[in-house]
């Protein structure tokens, strides 16, 4: 599969019962996705399984691949690594919509065009996705919301993402160096910039599409 980009999708869990089923966990936000992708890889690119049929299972799926007969078999190849080739991933055609696999390593800019550094990985930890941005001259990595207002411009044609300044808190009364912290203006700007967010199908998101989610785990 030269050329070919391949996106961790699955991995194979082990044998289900003693007929030559496997259990599958699958790294898409359907599960049947990997059914329908039929011929997995390795990282490699080598043919590691196809499967002939599956059926969603605790959250992963159990079914039967052409590769495997036996419960023997089936734990042979236990912890195996499933791969896809990026070219069969289904088109997105709402431009707020993204696979994670396409945003990470594009290069972060700021408005006025200076390189800050590249995006590392895309995290939920509940209040929606973040960019996390290793910056350009190295050190510790650093985070923005992936919504409009914080990254206005996702270009995967130039490979890039121009993320927008942190937004300023709007003065208050009692306000200014010898104010006390208010939890409420303090938390303002991030929840400006979680505003209108963005949506990322590799992650789950309040306004999440559902679409697969190949490697995000």
């Amino acid at each position: 599969m030269a050329g070919s980009r391949l996106i961790l999708a699955g991995k194979l869990d082990g044998a289900f019962g003693v007929r030559g089923e496997i259990r599958l966990t699958a790294y898409t936000a359907d599960p049947l996705a990997l059914l329908r992708y039929g011929e997995l890889r390795t990282e490699d690119g080598a043919l590691a399984l196809t499967l002939t049929e599956a059926r969603p299972y605790k959250g992963g799926l159990v079914g039967r691949a052409r590769e495997i007969a036996t419960r023997e078999e089936a734990e042979a190849r236990r912890g195996l690594r499933l791969f896809v080739d990026r070219a069969r991933f289904p088109a997105i055609e709402d431009e707020d919509e993204f696979y994670i696999a396409d945003l990470i390593g594009l290069a972060v800019v700021s408005p006025t065009g200076e390189r800050l550094g590249r995006i590392r990985t895309v995290q939920n930890f509940g209040a929606g996705d973040l960019l996390e941005i290793a910056p350009e001259g190295g050190g510790p990595s650093w985070w923005r919301p992936f919504t409009r207002e914080a990254a206005p411009v996702v270009s995967l044609a130039r490979g890039e993402v121009v993320v927008a300044p942190e937004p300023e808190a709007d003065p208050e009364p009692g306000s200014g160096p010898d104010a006390e912290p208010n939890d409420a203006s303090a938390g303002r700007g991030m929840a400006a910039a979680a505003a209108r967010p963005r949506r990322a199908p590799t992650s789950r998101r309040g306004s999440g599409s559902g679409r697969t989610r190949p490697g995000s785990r």
